[in-house]
C-alpha cells in the first residue's frame, strides 16, 4: 500500500535565484536522503544540541532561529524545491555554518537518518491542517509520529508545534496527551519567532497556538 502523505507536492514555480541555489548550493549545505543514519561531529564538525525542523518552507524562521543560536546546530526538512532554494539562498547570505538541509519525507528521515535520543528539540511550525474531515488522516501529528518523535529525543528533549488551527491544535494535544513517554513544558528549547504565515494568519482571525511538550526523563 502507499503511504499516506501528510503533504501534497504542489507545481510552484521555482525562480531562477532558487534554481541556481538548488544546482549550486545544495552540494554545500544540503545532505543528500540515505537510508542510514547521519553522524552529527560529521555533518557540523563538533557536538553540538541539535534541532530538526520538519517542513521549513520558505526557510525564514529556520535561518533566523540558526542565526541567533550559533550554540546549537540544525537540520531543516522539506519537500518543496522553491522553499529549499530560498533557504539555501539565506544560509549563503547569512553565512551560517550550523544549518542543514535536508529535501525528503520528514518521517523517512526520522526514522532512516535520525539517530534514537539525539534531538534535543523537533521544530513543526504551521503543518498543513488538513481542515477538512475527511483528510484528517493526512495530518502529520498522529500516534505513530508521537512514539517516533518521542523515540527520536534525548529525555528532556521538546516538541515545539505551531498552529493556526484551533482543532488541529485539539487533535495534536490529545495525540501527544496519549504518547505516554511525553510530558507538557511550559515552553520550548528556543523561541520562535514570528512568521509571515503567521501574520497572514492572524489577519484572518485565526488563533496562534503553540503547543510544547517535553520527552520525560524518566520513564
Amino acid at each position: 500500500m502507499r503511504p499516506i502523505r501528510s503533504y501534497v507536492l504542489r507545481q510552484g514555480r521555482t525562480t531562477p535565484a532558487q534554481q541556481r541555489a538548488l544546482e549550486t548550493l545544495f552540494p554545500a549545505y544540503g545532505v543528500p536522503f540515505r537510508p542510514c543514519v547521519i553522524s552529527r561531529e560529521g555533518l557540523f564538525g563538533r557536538a553540538a544540541p541539535l534541532v530538526l525542523e520538519i517542513g521549513s518552507g520558505m526557510g525564514e524562521t529556520t535561518a533566523a532561529i540558526a542565526q541567533a543560536h550559533p550554540e546549537a546546530d540544525f537540520i531543516a526538512v522539506e519537500v518543496h524545491g522553491p522553499g529549499v532554494g530560498s533557504l539555501l539562498k539565506r544560509i549563503a547570505s547569512l553565512g551560517l555554518h550550523n544549518l542543514k538541509v535536508i529535501r525528503h519525507d520528514a518521517l523517512e528521515v526520522l526514522e532512516s537518518m535520525i539517530a534514537d535520543e539525539s534531538l534535543a528539540a523537533i521544530h513543526l511550525f504551521f503543518p498543513d491542517p488538513w481542515p477538512k474531515k475527511r483528510h484528517w488522516k493526512r495530518r502529520l501529528v498522529q500516534p505513530a509520529f508521537a512514539q517516533l518523535a518521542a523515540r527520536k529525543l534525548v529525555p528532556g528533549g521538546t516538541l515545539h508545534a505551531a498552529t493556526d488551527w484551533p482543532d488541529y491544535a485539539q487533535h495534536m494535544d490529545e495525540v501527544l496527551a496519549g504518547e505516554p513517554v511525553f510530558e507538557r513544558a511550559a515552553s520550548g528549547l528556543f523561541e520562535r519567532p514570528a512568521t509571515k504565515f503567521e501574520a497572514r494568519g492572524q489577519r484572518l482571525g485565526h488563533p496562534i497556538r503553540d503547543l510544547y511538550w517535553r520527552r520525560r526523563r524518566h520513564p
